[in-house]
């Protein structure tokens, strides 16, 4: 199997993007037939791998606070996944943090350009987490805000398993209209969950050739799991594990016939293969190494078998559903897993890009035949 990206016919309506990242936003809606003008991001690491891979794309590097669109005129759709860091369960969640303000520059850009919709994502945390200036949650805070500038919003969350992703992970996603409601949209359904074995198993058994950001090796060596060597029998399956976070409640082995858990940029996944085991075992915090909290008393998970390795950067972004032809550039793994956790999955973002795409065909259609119909009422006059 090789991933592919299928592309629709273009749309002739245009996309900028903020905080573009990787480019998982932008190349979802590009997929969709969306025209893509200008994206920007401050990480050198995402504004190498867009450049790269989209040598014609106007990308721009810098603070977002500082940053002014050199596309002004006619902008159909803005794009922005800002940072996420600030509101997930996986940081501090600390109402003051600078970087959960950057909505605003949102809106900066959105009062500069006049985009006839707006698509904001981000994570869930937004709906319960406060706004320390309102007291609003955050969620409603920015809905308040987009209103300030005649945009009616319509927002959902969802889990992006059900929209062709190989995991678990959930997004909230705004759409924004200017104007007023717009009645012709509606965000898409879901399908049935989406499972990760077309998407890893041919890299798995070495089928996958040669691609960007693949390079296995089973050399993964730990103080904390166990390879215990030899040889491998027959039909010995090779699974997928979870190599940290040892005190999860989840079982480390998991199966291709499920959504793999979400995607993000600390969790170290891999695959295990010959006699693998996996048990819960109290840890010896009088000698063991890295002893953070000496008085848990907490089981922790510890992985055998006979060989194991890290997943690859090209087996993360087969999860966020990248194309294979799609190249990350950074200095080292950190800079590469940074980028594909944070990213926006691109078969979802493509589905979004759809249903906006057909918003906007029905409200310029609907507007042709107003204009058709008036005509045809001025006709008669002009025949006298």
């Amino acid at each position: 199997m090789s991933l592919l990206l299928p592309y629709e016919e273009p749309s002739g309506y245009t996309t900028l993007g903020l905080f573009s990242g990787a480019g998982g936003l932008d190349l979802g809606f590009e997929a969709a037939g969306f025209m893509h003008t200008e994206s920007s991001d401050i990480l050198d690491c995402a504004v190498s791998t867009l450049r790269h891979n989209r040598p014609d794309w106007h990308v721009v590097q810098g603070d977002v606070r500082a940053y002014t669109p050199g596309f002004r005129k006619g902008l159909d759709v803005l794009l922005a996944g800002f940072p996420c860091q600030g509101f997930s369960l996986g940081g501090k969640r600390d109402p003051h943090d600078s970087r959960n303000t950057l909505y605003r520059e949102v809106l900066r850009v959105a009062d500069l350009m006049k985009p006839r919709v707006i698509v904001m994502e981000n994570v869930l945390n937004l709906r319960t987490m406060v706004h320390p200036e309102t007291s609003r949650p955050f969620a409603d805070q920015m809905v308040a805000e987009l209103a300030a500038l005649g945009y009616h919003t319509e927002s959902a969350f969802f889990r992006v398993s059900g929209y062709g992703v190989p995991q678990t992970r959930r997004r909230f996603v705004f759409v924004a209209f200017r104007g007023g409601p717009d009645p012709w949209f509606a965000f898409p359904t879901p399908d049935g969950d989406t499972t990760s074995r077309r998407f890893l198993e041919d890299l798995v058994k070495g089928e996958g050739g040669h691609l960007p950001n693949h390079d296995p090796s089973w050399d993964f060596k730990s103080s904390v799991h166990r390879s215990t060597g030899g040889t491998i029998g027959p039909g010995e399956p090779i699974v997928p594990i979870r190599i940290s976070r040892t005190a999860s409640d989840g079982h480390p082995v998991r199966s291709y016939d499920q959504p793999f858990p979400a995607v993000d940029t600390a969790t170290v996944w891999g695959f295990a293969h010959g006699k693998v085991s996996a048990e819960r075992v109290v840890k010896d915090r009088t000698k063991e190494l890295f002893i953070r909290n000496p008085d848990a008393t907490a089981k922790l998970w510890r992985i055998t078998a006979q060989r194991m390795r890290t997943f690859t950067a090209r087996e993360y972004a087969r999860l966020q559903t990248f194309p294979d032809t799609w190249a990350f550039v950074g200095n080292n793994k950190r800079d590469v897993q940074l980028q594909i956790g944070n990213a926006v999955p691109v078969s979802f973002a493509k589905r979004i890009a759809l249903a906006v795409r057909r918003s906007l065909e029905a409200q310029d259609g609907n507007l042709k035949a107003q204009r058709r119909s008036r005509l045809a009422k001025q006709l008669p006059l002009i025949m006298d």
